[in-house]
Formats: structure tokens, C-alpha cells, sequence
């Protein structure tokens, strides 16, 4: 399965000034597939070793942690000799061993010329709790998301359909109507199966969505699971609470993350520290509101108002009950259904590592996202179906400049009264040098 971050990963292959790769990522995105399938295509052999489930790791990491220390003792774990430039040795489940994150520097600074890979599905989590573990500044840090809808087509064998979008998009003009509706009708089959990588597989396989729905229930237990192994049992509780309200918190009208959707009396105090192990652990994603439609956006953000995502959108589509259907049909009528698509586009402005910011003024008028390219801000109105009137867009132009803004819809490419019209199929296309090029 193609991966965008494949290319970074080659990348730091012929880096030469290498230091190990961290990557980060939520359960089940594929982070192990990933670098298994990178060593085997780019070196001579894999040094494979997961910490978490390995009776000796902790004890290889207990005293010395430099790497003419490490390196054979790991060597005579896996059975495999770990040759500099020829090897790629991926420790995984690293957050289990805070030590192992720690020689990541000894690694850096002593033996760069070993090609070291590390990746943890709680890494994120260990990382700010253990913040003294982590090697600053001697580790490459990459993020592995669920695949975007462009992974989602190459996966398909659809890349001439994708680079077709690419193309569309650059260019402001309408892709040929039969390649709209075709890439539409993709779109929505990615709105239900998602981009966890073995529900996608699943459906590559069969065609069918009959068996995406068991792999994304299992996907949702192990994350319930992961919230009781990983937490205190209070914790636990508090976590799971927050992250089963998040299909009610995105139905409301106003989607600002409500305490008291999680549970009666819940506060900012009470439920804090759950969301920040939700986004840490990469199973959520949240957006900030700002105040002022200006550059940077950071230094307008209000933090007591905020939206909270799911991390993948076919894990909110099974997770809300949204009828798969409806969804295949382009039922615009359901409410959630616009739920469900901003979700949507918050997960590929994530994967292509974009603050997620939005502007709400006073109840009147809410802007969906908020994208600094550069010194450029680019409001995006995200609509469901085809109808785009709305004055929100209207009321951010008038009072802060911009120099256009986009509206997400069901519509093909085109651009007119400062608005550039892309279909929801492209919103894989919004970075902000893409953006700022315009």
C-alpha cells in the first residue's frame, strides 16, 4: 500500500547527517506495515524488535544504552546482524521503554551511521508525560495518518484519477463530468470505509463494505482498550466519556466541544488532561477557535473554545450510526452528513500537517477552517452537498482582508467572485504552499 510518507523516509535514507526516525501515529494507521515495507524495499535486511511484547527488552535497555553496548546484544535477540548502511533496525512500541527513547540520542550523537526507526502507537502520549525521556533535537519525527482520500484512490488504482484532481485543482478548471461524478462517487465510499489501512485492504480485496465495519469496531476496541491499559482507572474513564460524545458534540449546530455532552457537571478541569491524551494518542483531532482573522493565527487563539474530530471519518461514520446508505447516496438532507464531511476535512488538512484553526463571531457567523499560507490567510467554507449559500463566508471578507477563500462543496473547480470552488474529492490539495502559489 503507497504511503506519501514513503518519500520522507527515502529522504532520510540518503540523509548524511542521519539521525533515528521517531514516527508517530494512532493505533492500526499502519506505522509497522510502513517501516517493515521501507526496510525491505531500501536495505539488505530488517532488524525487527517490539518492546512492548519482548521478555528481554527492558533489560537490554536497564544499564548501558550506548550503541557499541546495545547494538550486540539487540543482534543476538532478533537474529539478525545490524550492519551499518545495509540494516534497518526498527524498535517498536518504543513508548514501553522510556530508556529505548533515550537512546535514540546516543544513537545521534555516537553511531549516526546506524539506520535506526522507532514508532509507537502511544508515543505521543509517553512522550508528554515523559517529556525527560525524550531525545531533543536527535530524532527525525515523522506522523503517520489513516490514508488520506488521494492514499485512498492510489490504493484503488486510481492515480491517473488523482493526479487528473491535482491537475483540476492547480489549474481552477472543471475536471470532465464523468471523472466528477466518478470521483465523487469514490469520495463517498471513503466517507464509510475511512483510512485505517486494513479496512481499506478489506475493501480492495472483496469490493464489498460488509466486512469494513468489523474491522473498524475492532479498531474502536482496541482504542477503549488502550484508554484502560494506559490510564488510571479514573483516567479511563474520563477519556473514554470524552471521546463517546464526540458523534453528539459534532451534531450540535455549533460544534464547539461541550463538557457537558461527556458527562452532567463536566468542566474544562474535569475533562482537560482526557482530551490532551485523546489528541496525543492521535485518535482525535482538534481545532482552535481564533478571535481575529489575521496572521498568525496562533497568537489570536481563544483556547476555551475548541472543536474535537475523530481521527478517521469511517471510525465517526460507525461510531454515530450514520447509515452507510445514506452516505453512498449523497443524502445532503441528513444533518449530520455536514458533520461528518467537516470532519472529513479536518482529517486531510491533518494528514497534510495543517493547524486546524476556525472563527466563530459572537453566534452571528462561523468560518469553518483557517489557513495561514505564509503571510496569506485562506478562509475554507466546507458544505456538504451543492448548495454554498451561506453568509458566514460573506461576513469574515467584509471585516478581515483576504485575498480569496475556498468553499468545499459537492461542486466541481471553478472560481468566481474570489472564491475558489474545489470539489470535497480535492480537499487533499489544500496545503499552504499550494494555497499561497495561487
Amino acid at each position: 500500500m503507497r504511503r506519501k510518507l514513503e518519500a520522507d523516509l527515502l529522504a532520510w535514507r540518503a540523509s548524511k547527517s542521519r539521525r533515528p526516525v521517531l514516527l508517530f501515529g494512532a493505533r492500526q494507521v499502519g506505522k509497522t506495515h510502513l517501516l517493515r515495507e521501507f526496510g525491505r524495499t531500501s536495505y539488505d535486511n530488517v532488524a525487527y524488535l517490539n518492546l512492548e511484547t519482548s521478555r528481554l527488552a527492558t533489560e537490554y535497555f536497564a544499564d548501558d544504552i550506548s550503541p557499541r553496548t546495545l547494538v550486540p546484544l539487540l543482534e543476538a535477540e532478533i537474529g539478525v546482524p545490524i550492519v551499518p548502511g545495509h540494516t534497518l533496525l526498527i524498535l517498536d512500541e518504543i513508548q514501553s521503554s522510556p530508556r529505548a527513547l533515550t537512546a535514540l540520542k546516543y544513537f545521534a550523537e555516537a553511531a549516526p551511521e546506524y539506520h535506526v526507526a522507532a514508532a509507537g502507537s502511544l508515543l505521543g502520549v509517553a512522550v508528554n508525560r515523559e517529556s525527560q525521556s525524550y531525545p531533543v533535537g536527535n530524532v527525525v519525527p515523522l506522523t503517520l495518518h489513516p490514508l488520506d482520500f488521494e492514499e485512498f484512490l492510489w490504493a484503488l488504482g486510481e492515480e491517473r484519477l488523482a493526479d487528473q484532481i491535482r491537475t483540476a485543482f492547480a489549474a481552477a478548471e472543471p475536471l470532465p463530468i464523468a471523472l466528477h461524478e466518478r470521483a465523487l462517487s469514490l469520495y463517498r465510499r471513503y466517507l464509510v470505509i475511512g483510512g485505517m489501512p486494513r479496512g481499506v485492504v478489506e475493501y480492495t480485496d472483496s469490493g464489498s463494505l460488509l466486512g469494513v465495519a468489523d474491522i473498524q469496531r475492532g479498531v474502536l476496541h482496541d482504542y477503549t482498550a488502550d484508554m484502560v491499559k494506559c490510564a488510571t482507572a479514573a483516567e479511563g474513564v474520563k477519556i473514554r466519556a470524552a471521546y463517546d460524545s464526540l458523534p453528539a458534540q459534532l451534531a450540535k449546530d455549533n460544534h464547539k466541544f461541550q463538557y457537558k455532552l461527556a458527562t452532567r457537571g463536566g468542566t474544562a478541569a474535569i475533562f482537560g488532561p482526557a482530551i490532551d491524551w485523546l489528541v496525543y494518542a492521535g485518535i482525535a483531532l482538534r481545532c482552535d477557535r481564533v478571535t481575529v482573522g489575521r496572521v498568525p493565527l496562533a497568537a489570536y487563539r481563544d483556547l476555551t473554545g475548541f472543536k474535537l474530530y475523530m481521527g478517521d471519518v469511517g471510525l465517526l461514520g460507525l461510531a454515530s450510526g450514520m447509515p452507510s446508505s445514506v452516505v453512498l447516496a449523497g443524502g445532503s438532507e441528513m444533518a449530520f452528513l455536514g458533520a461528518l464531511t467537516e470532519n472529513y476535512v479536518a482529517q486531510a488538512l491533518a494528514a497534510n500537517l495543517v493547524p486546524r484553526h476556525y472563527w466563530a463571531s459572537d453566534g452571528r457567523a462561523e468560518v469553518d477552517f483557517l489557513i495561514q499560507a505564509e503571510d496569506r490567510l485562506i478562509p475554507v467554507e466546507v458544505k456538504a452537498g451543492s448548495r454554498t449559500r451561506s453568509r458566514s463566508l460573506g461576513v469574515f471578507t467584509e471585516q478581515f482582508e483576504v485575498a480569496y477563500s475556498v468553499r468545499l462543496s459537492t461542486k466541481n473547480f471553478g472560481y468566481e467572485n474570489a472564491i475558489l470552488s474545489v470539489p470535497l474529492y480535492a480537499a487533499f490539495c489544500l496545503t499552504p504552499v499550494q494555497l499561497r502559489n495561487r
